[in-house]
């Protein structure tokens, strides 16, 4: 498999599994858990994941970092890094996007929420939760994505 093909592939398992994950923890953290919102928010930010995947280089600012820093590639200092970049690209811009639609949704229906205090609670759940599954996943959807010939 080329290596385009398997970055696609990446992408599009990280964004589901991202994407999946952040609106459960956002809707539950809501406390406004629905159905078709989980749905709605799903296929929202699966989008913006997608669209960000296509065009911030996630892995080669990771592999400029851990070159920079000596790092080898896939020792848990490395690991730890490349969660982190990945956390920082994807997850603020997300969060922003999503609380911003949950708020506007919120103040149409009468909730006299303020935007500030709602987005920074969702930013720091947001990014404790994405750093911890992008650790975790990010392996396991390597070799997936890239079989035997998976990058380090």
């Amino acid at each position: 498999m080329n290596t385009k093909k398997a970055g696609l592939k990446m992408s599009l398992l990280m964004g589901g599994a991202m994407s999946a994950a952040l609106s459960l923890i956002g809707m539950v953290s809501s406390g406004h858990f629905t159905v078709p919102g989980f749905i709605s928010s799903f296929l929202i930010s699966f989008a913006i994941s997608l669209l960000l995947g296509a065009v911030i280089p996630i892995r080669r600012i990771s592999d400029s970092l851990t070159g920079k820093l000596a790092l080898p590639r896939g020792c848990l200092k490395a690991r730890l890094l490349d969660a982190m970049v990945s956390d920082l690209a994807y997850t603020p811009l997300m969060t922003l996007i999503m609380v911003y639609i949950a708020w506007r949704q919120a103040v149409s229906h009468g909730a006299a929420i303020p935007f500030l205090p709602m987005f920074l609670k969702s930013l720091i759940i947001s990014l404790l939760a994405a750093f911890m599954l992008i650790f975790l996943l990010t392996p396991a959807f390597m070799k997936i994505a890239f079989g035997n010939k998976a990058p380090h």
